[in-house]
């Protein structure tokens, strides 16, 4: 077996891939880990709206409690809102069921530490372990030592709610939204949330049936968010993921604003009023050359990491910086929460947007964005990482970022899943940078292939 573990938790197929046994033996793994040093442990579990939810959240459940934990079913809200609610309730772990921005029939499980941080490598490492050595056999209490299951107040909702509502200075009256919520789990939160703001909203992707999460919605699919805000007028257009920690914005002529420009836009911001810790901006490798040139412009500063918000956690956590993200729209305000928060996102940006007295728009034109062109060499799966060890490969990408003189780079990613090596390259001339793509993805190929 391969590792459980990706970026994001535990995925797979439901009752397939991620079956109740599998979740079963994560809960009793989990619990035995995190909450060995805890007297009374409790852990939080939350999902989103997909129909392998319950299946999946009792299996688990189950194996949380043979090993001693007592269980609080928060029921459907979004991934940050278990993050949250760990800190506010006290609790030993929070867990979330939810596959993101994953079609229905997938799902996940992924873990929050007492802090609301997700978990560190080393401790999903310790947990692997004892499930792929299988060394939980036998290990069940029994009599009173076994775990409960509650169900949690009528209130989680509303305290993350009002957490969110807390972030905001002043109200948003007088704006015009179109909020998209990936018939996922922030199909409540998110319109309470800006109502309490008094902002007015239309809501869609709000009919939840378990098969329709991110189905043609949701911020990977903005299509219907993007006509309902040029059809309706509105201000902009606000679309989260399956369990809303994902912001993806449309501005009002229709046009798609992703997560760099939203983390350059509040950045700014920040460091405007003075409040941008060390003047750094945390950010993945695939975020654009104009978002690195918009930031420097003002004054700040770009660090850069491996594709994955864990990775820009762990970066932010290092260097004190306290905004951070990635361009498909995940977004970490470490001044105000733990991890991704499309909500929180949105609120953060609106603010930015109402103080400016600059359209979405305007605001978002500040960074001017180089094309990108990526190409698929293939090659055998033993070689995929063979080009850093390549003269050949090596000196034909030193050649062509000597080219581009600064305005402009090569990016090389080989495939997790696949016998690929995947070529960007981004610089000013689209026909450019598709040819220059094109021949060292052959050149790859002649030579890893």
């Amino acid at each position: 077996m391969g590792r459980l573990f990706g970026t994001d938790g535990v995925r797979g197929v439901a009752n397939s891939e991620l079956t109740p046994e599998l979740a079963f033996n994560l809960g009793k793994a989990g619990a035995y880990v995190l909450a060995r040093e805890s007297e009374h442990p409790t852990i939080i579990i939350g999902m989103d709206t997909r129909v392998s939810g319950d299946m999946l959240r009792d299996a688990l459940s189950a194996g949380i409690m043979a090993m001693g934990a007592d269980v609080i079913k928060v029921g459907i809200l979004p991934t940050p809102a278990i993050a949250y609610l760990v800190k506010e309730y006290g609790a030993t772990a929070g867990v979330v069921i939810s596959a993101s921005h994953n079609p229905f029939e997938y799902n996940g499980i992924k873990f929050f530490n007492s802090k609301g941080f997700k978990l560190a490598d080393e401790i999903e490492d310790e947990i692997e372990d004892l499930m792929l050595r299988d060394s939980m056999r036998g290990t069940h209490l029994s009599g009173d030592k076994i775990g409960k299951c509650l169900e949690a107040d009528e209130n989680a909702l509303n305290r993350y709610v009002d957490f969110l509502v807390s972030t905001v200075e002043g109200d948003f009256r007088g704006m015009n939204l179109v909020l998209d919520c990936a018939n996922g789990a922030s199909y409540k939160a998110a319109g309470m949330v800006f109502e309490a703001l008094g902002a007015k909203i239309k809501v869609i992707g709000d009919n939840p049936n378990g098969y329709n999460i991110n189905d043609g919605c949701g911020s990977t699919h903005t299509e219907k968010l993007q006509q309902e805000v040029v059809s309706l007028g509105a201000d902009m257009g606000l679309a989260f993921d399956g369990d809303a920690d994902r912001l993806i914005a449309v501005d009002a002529s229709g046009k798609k604003v992703d997560g760099d420009s939203v983390i350059y836009m509040c950045a700014k911001a920040l460091y405007m009023k003075g409040q941008l810790n060390n003047n750094l901006v945390t950010t993945t490798v695939m975020s654009n050359m104009g978002f690195h040139k918009a930031v420097e412009k003002f004054g700040g500063r770009v660090e850069t990491t491996k594709v994955g918000d864990r990775y820009v956690l762990e970066s932010m956590l290092e260097t004190g910086s306290i905004i951070g993200g990635e361009q498909s729209g995940h977004m970490i305000f470490l001044n105000h929460t733990t991890t991704g928060d499309g909500i929180l996102s949105a609120l953060q940006l609106l603010q930015v947007v109402r103080d400016s007295g600059k359209s979405l728009e305007e605001l978002a034109a500040e960074v001017k964005y180089y094309p990108q062109v990526l190409k698929n060499a293939r090659v055998k799966n033993e070689n995929k990482k063979k080009y850093m060890m390549d003269s050949v490969i090596l000196k034909e990408i030193e050649n062509l970022e000597k080219k581009m003189k600064g305005c402009g780079r090569v990016l090389i990613r080989p495939s997790g899943t696949e016998p690929l090596v995947r070529v960007m390259v981004e610089g000013k001339d689209p026909a450019q940078i598709s040819e220059d793509a094109a021949a060292l993805a052959a050149l790859m190929e002649l030579r890893l292939g």
